[in-house]
């Protein structure tokens, strides 16, 4: 049976973008399945799979659709046990959901504003019509304001990660000496930032920054598919 990942993309269809699309990437490379990845620009979501939400990722695996990036983690752990695991166990879930609502608040919050402008530049017409009328009811400002707003937040994002730096000091990934799903959680957002602008969020020598490389490496260097923004 073949697999299809509809995932996020602008204009370019060889550079996804989305946080929440590469932590399934990962997880299916994790997992040793080979996969189709089909293309979706943000006006296009609504149509994946017969109308199926309002977001991707989607999975679709023969006749089972998910969507949703932690609930398709979920479902490849049920549906294929005999491949690498994606938790460990259901600590390992447990640590997952902390990791992802962690990332969300400190991560995405911090940096997404500031990378409003550059998915923009990276969007068809059509598609930025949508997007800044969308995020500017979300923020209730110009994506110009939002961006300019979240450049001090930024100044302040290498002290937000010192949990995450503490414990790459002491082991290779999150989930110990081999990566788990909450890697790919944390992944998804650096990769974000990587696809979608040149700016540097941290210092070469930063423990995360090597685990961030590590993560690129992973799979077949699957993360590096995907040239950084210049």
């Amino acid at each position: 049976m073949t697999i299809t990942l509809y995932e996020l993309t602008g204009s370019d269809p060889a550079r996804p973008f989305s946080p929440h699309c590469w932590k399934t990437v990962l997880s299916l490379a994790h997992k040793g399945l080979d996969f189709e990845r089909s293309p979706v620009p943000f006006t296009g979501v609504p149509e994946v799979e017969n109308r199926l939400g309002k977001i991707v990722p989607v999975l679709r695996d023969g006749d089972h659709v998910v969507s949703d990036s932690f609930d398709i983690a979920l479902y490849l752990e049920k549906a294929y046990p005999d491949r690498p695991t994606l938790f460990g166990g259901e600590g390992g879930v447990s640590l997952a959901r902390f990791i992802e609502a962690w990332a969300a608040t400190q991560i995405h919050m911090t940096i997404g504003g500031r990378l409003l402008l550059d998915i923009h530049a990276m969007l068809e017409p059509e598609d930025q019509a949508y997007f800044r009328q969308s995020r500017e009811a979300r923020f209730g400002k110009p994506l110009e304001e939002v961006v300019e707003a979240s450049a001090e937040r930024v100044k302040s994002f290498a002290a937000k990660l010192d949990p995450l730096r503490l414990m790459l000091k002491r082991q290779p990934f999150i989930g110990g000496e081999n990566p788990l799903f909450a890697d790919y959680i944390v992944f998804g957002a650096f990769q974000w930032a990587r696809v979608c602008s040149a700016e540097q969020l941290l210092e070469p020598d930063d423990p995360v920054a090597d685990w961030f490389e590590r993560c690129l490496d992973l799979h077949g260097a699957a993360g590096r598919s995907v040239a950084a923004a210049a």
